[in-house]
């Protein structure tokens, strides 16, 4: 992973150049942007980003993805700067990446390994921290061998004669593939208690919402005012990685709960899409997610696109969806009059909030109470004395408005109750 020589807070900070590729077919304002979003990422790990540099890439090419000249140039630039470590934003191959460190002579790094960086200084939880682990050595797997192109490979090619570097990388190799079986034992054993806590929890009547969208656009800070919690809230992104389940008591006595998921972000590395796919399974069995978008966020359009992907991959794009404007206090309708009229054309339906401020936040419990209602079916049952299992079910699901028993025992009950319990009413209903 990356490695930066060690200085004192005595010298300066370390800095970071930035490159995007630019293919044929690509707006030059979206790799600005994506730049824009690797430098706040390299300052996550708190080194500064310089100013970025576009390549306009005509025909890729094995070496360096672009041409050997404007790889020349780059790499002049680095030097002439100084800089401590070359990004791309972009995923390079493991050669391309020992390519570019020999022509400019520092540290190399793709937007891959700078998420994965993040996500490692940031996961807390056991789950997350094995999450982060297992990614971070599927990723360095296929490059160790950067770390031994200073040994000596010429003694020779036989098996029992090779050359240092070659013996180490080896032997490094196997204790990664090793490391890595582990890891996806003792994942498998946490995702099983996971999937036990999630399942009684299913068994319980109250009704899931998941808050899903871009990293830092404030579904920590939802949950938080929403709720009352007090979920570890910063601006940056990634702030938080682990999932998070809150009781939040609407209006009319519902409860439901909502649970906070890890953010999205554009090329986001396909490691980490698998290795939190058990954390974002929240999302795929929430019974309504709700979409959080930054009303203030200049990239606002691809965020929206990114989130959609990201919830396609996880086949959740097709479940009860709300679109939520969080951070409306940071916009002022008078200056922002057309943003605000081009949103509320793209999505008549969505809702304005802000977490800073309470503002719409009981609009956003009255939706959330009102699907919980429309969740729930009027019932009338006439249940016998042996099955007080669905007596308490029905007590336990929602709300009876009537109950009466019948000289032999048997309860009539009138009660509204979820829709995915019905069916063991089925056989008893008046």
């Amino acid at each position: 992973m990356i490695e930066l020589e060690k200085e004192s807070a005595s010298l300066k900070e370390q800095t970071a150049f930035l490159v995007g590729f630019q293919e044929h077919d690509e707006d030059a304002a979206l790799i600005a942007g994506q730049l824009d979003e690797l430098a706040e990422l390299v300052s996550n790990l708190d080194i500064v980003p310089l100013t970025p540099e576009i390549v306009r890439v005509r025909n890729h090419q094995v070496r360096y993805r672009c041409g050997s000249g404007k790889a020349e140039e780059i790499a002049q630039l680095v030097m002439e700067c100084e800089a401590d470590l070359l990004v791309f934003d972009a995923a390079l191959t493991p050669s391309q990446q020992r390519n570019w460190e020999r022509l400019a002579k520092c540290p190399v790094a793709g937007r891959e390994e700078i998420i994965l960086e993040i996500f490692a200084s940031r996961a807390q939880t056991r789950e997350a921290v094995l999450q982060v682990e297992l990614a971070r050595l599927e990723y360095a797997l296929p490059r160790l061998q950067r770390a031994w192109t200073h040994f000596s490979r010429q003694r020779g090619g036989g098996s029992t004669n090779r050359g240092e570097g070659e013996a180490q990388l080896e032997t490094d190799k196997r204790l990664l593939r090793r490391r890595i079986q582990q890891l996806h034992e003792e994942l498998a054993v946490v995702r099983k208690q996971r999937a036990a806590q999630r399942k009684s929890r299913l068994r319980r009547p109250v009704l899931q919402a998941a808050l899903v969208g871009y990293t830092n656009v404030g579904k920590s800070s939802l949950l938080n005012a929403l709720t009352g919690a007090n979920v570890f809230v910063k601006d940056q992104l990634f702030a938080t990685l682990d999932p998070t389940a809150r009781k939040i008591e609407l209006p009319g006595h519902v409860e439901m709960v909502l649970n906070d998921t890890v953010g999205f972000v554009r090329k986001l590395p396909h490691q980490l899409v698998e290795a939190f796919k058990s954390t974002l399974e929240e999302a795929v069995l929430a019974d309504i997610l709700l979409l959080v978008l930054d009303v203030s966020s200049e990239d606002i359009d691809a965020e929206w696109e990114t989130t959609l992907g990201v919830l396609k991959e996880l086949g959740a794009d097709e479940k009860n969806i709300k679109i939520v404007f969080n951070k409306c206090d940071r916009i002022d309708p008078e200056n922002d009059g057309l943003r605000l009229v081009r949103l509320r054309n793209m999505f008549p339906d969505a809702l304005y909030v802000s977490a800073e401020t309470g503002q719409g936040l009981e609009d956003l419990k009255r939706f959330l109470a009102d699907f919980a209602g429309k969740s729930r079916n009027l019932l009338h049952a006439l249940i016998p004395p042996h099955r007080h299992d669905l007596i308490a079910l029905a007590h336990s699901t929602g709300s009876v408005y009537e109950e009466n028993y019948t000289s032999d025992g048997h309860a009539d009950l009138r009660f509204a109750i979820q829709e995915k319990y019905q069916h063991r009413f089925e056989e008893f209903l008046q």
